[in-house]
């Protein structure tokens, strides 16, 4: 037209090229079956345990936890390995400043120079850095410190959050590039911000344990490359988080078996097992509502195996405050955590230690044990750490029976340990 018909002005119209790409053929499936995955293998055990093998190239994972649990650490590590074997990664920071980072680096040991530090913050900035190929793996810590797109809501809002993160895995797809998000928990466990993330990402871990002690477990949530059945187990030292190859000599040690109210459990955590200490604890009260203190199992799950114990243990627990926990940090919810949480209150209740004994099976509101599956692996873990003696269940067996073969059953008297038992007949059943 040669001037613009609004402002009538000559030499305001610029010449652009029409963008005509076509939709890609599509591609028969048997013909990309098969393709092999490139995995950045990074010779930490437990991380690569939790990931199938190693991270894979063109991956975004989201790995979560809560503050000070030691995701910044992990990441580092993680770097530091692949940095050895000469393969660049980049971690941007936004939440510590360059001389933090390398107090941190110097203190585990990570001082390659493949290994490289930014504290850019911006998705474009960073959107470029992965197209450029440079660095095969690049870690954000973390997403709730990029910056969206300008003029949207601020940092850590969900329209910058989403935003970021679809502008930094579109640019992981198209260079092949391995990306690594770090995201911080809420107080109710979720990856604070948008719960939507997780079905962006290819990987979802956990990394938790308790702040109060050393031991760390990585957790796979969601793994579109390999199984979700799968821990990691870690210690933190002062030289950082230490992969720890033998947890179950470590989460049993110290154990004596002299006192009463502990029994060890072999736990199945994706593919391995843990052999954990639960313990329980006892208390007479004159309090109308006795307290019920658990951690590291199901709450509602202590109340029905207390109501077993009472009901078909004969063992009065009313009148007593009741404290179980799990040994080490670790949260069990399997089923098979019955029959141990059973016999370690029974035992802490009559006062009769069980020494060294593993024991697993579901207890049942009518008072029988039933089998759980991986029996065999239970039992073959507790033979390697030297637990000859196990109690799980078999046909027929109910918890009654399981009782009077430890001894745990209450004496008709009421004479053992001041444990009042409850007649039969109270329940109106003959």
């Amino acid at each position: 037209m040669g001037f613009c018909p609004q402002c009538r002005g000559s030499g305001t119209l610029l010449e652009s090229d029409v963008d005509d790409r076509r939709v890609g053929t599509p591609t028969p499936v048997a013909s990309i079956v098969g393709d092999p995955v490139n995995r950045l293998r990074t010779g930490i055990g437990e991380f690569d345990r939790v990931m199938g093998g190693g991270v894979v190239s063109g991956s975004v994972a989201l790995l979560g936890g809560a503050p000070g649990v030691g995701k910044s650490t992990l990441v580092l590590e993680i770097g530091s390995a692949l940095a050895e074997a000469g393969i660049r990664v980049l971690v941007a920071t936004g939440e510590e400043s360059r001389p933090q980072v390398g107090l941190r680096a110097q203190r585990i040991g990570s001082m390659s120079d493949d290994l490289l530090i930014t504290t850019e913050s911006d998705a474009g900035y960073l959107s470029e850095i992965i197209r450029s190929g440079e660095y095969p793996l690049v870690v954000i810590d973390s997403i709730q410190t990029v910056n969206g797109v300008s003029g949207e809501s601020g940092t850590g809002s969900m329209t910058a959050l989403r935003d970021s993160a679809a502008r930094l895995i579109a640019a992981a797809k198209e260079s092949d590039v391995a990306v690594l998000l770090i995201g911080h928990i809420t107080k109710d466990g979720g990856i604070a911000g948008p719960k939507s993330l997780e079905h962006m990402v290819d990987v979802v871990l956990s990394l938790d344990g308790d702040p109060h002690r050393n031991l760390r477990f990585l957790r796979g949530m969601k793994n579109r490359f390999g199984s979700v059945n799968e821990i990691g187990v870690f210690e933190m030292t002062d030289r950082g988080l230490e992969p720890m190859s033998d947890p179950s000599a470590v989460l049993s040690n110290g154990r004596d078996g002299t006192s009463a109210g502990t029994v060890l459990f072999p736990a199945l955590d994706g593919r391995r097992s843990l052999i954990v200490e639960i313990q329980a604890l006892t208390v007479p009260t004159r309090s109308a509502q006795p307290r019920r203190s658990v951690k590291g199992l199901p709450v509602s799950r202590v109340h029905q195996i207390l109501a077993a114990i009472e009901r078909h243990g004969r063992m009065a627990m009313g009148e007593r405050e009741v404290y179980v926990s799990v040994m080490g940090g670790l949260s069990i919810s399997e089923p098979a955590a019955d029959l141990p949480t059973a016999l370690a209150i029974a035992s802490a209740a009559t006062g009769v230690p069980l020494g060294s004994v593993a024991a697993w099976g579901e207890v049942g509101l009518t008072g029988e044990v039933r089998q759980v599956d991986q029996a065999d692996r239970r039992r073959s873990e507790s033979r390697r750490l030297g637990i000859n003696r196990v109690v799980e269940a078999a046909d027929r067996r109910n918890l009654d029976e399981i009782l009077r073969e430890l001894g745990l059953h209450p004496q008709a008297d009421g004479t053992r340990s001041g444990l009042r038992s409850v007649p039969v007949e109270s329940s109106g059943v003959p």
